[in-house]
């Protein structure tokens, strides 16, 4: 097997860990291609005085499976997804913490959120106002910066390489994983943990999306049927959290220790509406940069892409604007390549939902099956792709796909990765 693809180490996929309203990793998977939704009435904070309940909340997660009380109770719920989700993707890997400690200098962690654990300075800054302002706590700033996720996982991981945190609205976990195999590409690193992760379901968080009319509301007797994407009833994103981490070595690394290798990640690319801080350009720039420089920096031709994990988040504009953007680079071509959203079923967790999509582009390499985006009832003629409607589709010879993921701040992020 080659080690170098157009004169680049080639980087590959080895671990995958998840926390997601569907579950770990493999149960995420296993739900999406069943078509089975994660979005339900929320049971984890109190939502009497908002007016969305529902969404795609994490439900039964103990920290001290992974994390010992004293820590885990310093520590934002970011915080403990990210060092869950590293968990099961090292051992995934076939290695632990020791063995990556072993050689640590040569591997590095590099994990992407949106708002990263915010709570923590919410909850420190509440106490301290309503207390008499006595002495704050010395740890709720800290705990509350957005590198504390890569901070813990490097940590109990035990990687002393690169450390990055990049924070790009929702675009974060796809940028990071590209970032991270850059850095094996450029020789800076052999191994990386990279990924995306989100939990900011918090009231504040449901009341302030909402308004900005950005949530779906009136489903509170279905919520499952809440998220649609591409349909032309749908009305809104639903808000979600958790994310994925994936372990990304360089070939020869994998192939030395005798690794099992998922996929390859090929190219990527991040590109600038430089529009308007919350509104999509309605001409979808931004996403056509983004998607034809990553299938580009991959070295490929636009039609050898055969599926897109769309960003879909079930907004009016995006959808279009999306679909727009994906016409406009792939011309009559795009009629035939099949786009599904996983949001449809997971709603959308921010920073770690590009994470969340990259399982369910290299589950669909590895089994050669396409999942489907669930509440496709009513065609939208803006929205005229195909859009693998509510039930999975086998496929042959799936080679390479490409991922989106689009955020506020006029952020666009894309990926592509391939069978190996």
């Amino acid at each position: 097997m080659e080690l170098l693809r157009h004169g680049r180490p080639r980087v590959v996929i080895t671990g995958m860990g998840a926390v997601t309203a569907l579950g770990n990793a493999k149960e995420l998977w296993d739900g999406l291609v069943a078509g089975k939704s994660g979005i339900r009435h929320v049971e984890t904070i109190p939502i009497e005085h908002v007016p969305v309940k529902y969404g795609g909340e994490v439900r039964g997660f103990d920290p001290l499976k992974y994390i010992d009380h004293k820590e885990a109770r310093r520590m934002g719920r970011v915080s403990q997804f990210a060092v869950a989700a590293a968990t099961e993707a090292v051992a995934d890997a076939g290695l632990s913490p020791a063995q990556i400690e072993e050689e640590g200098e040569r591997c590095g962690t590099v994990i992407g959120t949106a708002l990263g654990p915010h709570e923590m300075a919410e909850g420190a800054t509440f106490k301290y106002k309503t207390g008499g302002f006595r002495r704050p706590n010395p740890m709720g700033l800290i705990q509350s910066l957005p590198n504390m996720p890569s901070h813990y996982v490097s940590r109990f991981m035990r990687t002393f390489g690169p450390l990055n945190s990049p924070v790009n609205a929702c675009a974060s976990g796809t940028q990071s994983v590209g970032e991270a195999a850059d850095y094996i590409r450029n020789g800076r690193a052999d191994l990386i943990l990279a990924g995306g992760m989100e939990a900011i379901f918090q009231d504040y968080t449901l009341a302030g999306f909402e308004a900005m009319d950005a949530l779906v509301t009136g489903h509170e007797d279905s919520p499952e049927t809440a998220s649609r994407p591409f349909d032309k009833n749908r009305s809104g994103f639903v808000l979600s959290e958790g994310g994925a981490i994936f372990v990304l070595e360089s070939l020869q690394h994998a192939l030395k220790r005798g690794a099992r290798i998922y996929a390859e990640v090929l190219g990527h690319a991040s590109a600038s509406d430089a529009y308007h801080v919350a509104a999509l350009d309605p001409e979808g720039k931004g996403a056509f940069r983004s998607m034809k420089w990553a299938v580009a920096d991959a070295k490929l031709e636009l039609d050898e892409i055969g599926y897109i994990n769309a960003h879909g988040s079930s907004t009016p504009t995006n959808d279009i604007m999306e679909t727009l953007a994906i016409k406009r680079l792939f011309g009559e071509q795009a009629y035939n390549i099949p786009v599904s959203s996983t949001k449809s079923m997971m709603g959308h967790a921010l920073g770690g939902s590009g994470a969340i999509e990259l399982i369910a582009c290299v589950r669909s390499l590895v089994d050669q099956v396409l999942h489907p985006t669930i509440n496709y009832d009513t065609p939208d003629p803006d929205c005229d792709l195909d859009y693998v409607p509510n039930v999975a589709r086998a496929v042959k010879g799936l080679r390479y796909v490409l991922s989106n993921s689009f955020g506020l701040g006029g952020q666009n992020a894309s990926i592509v990765v391939g069978a190996v």
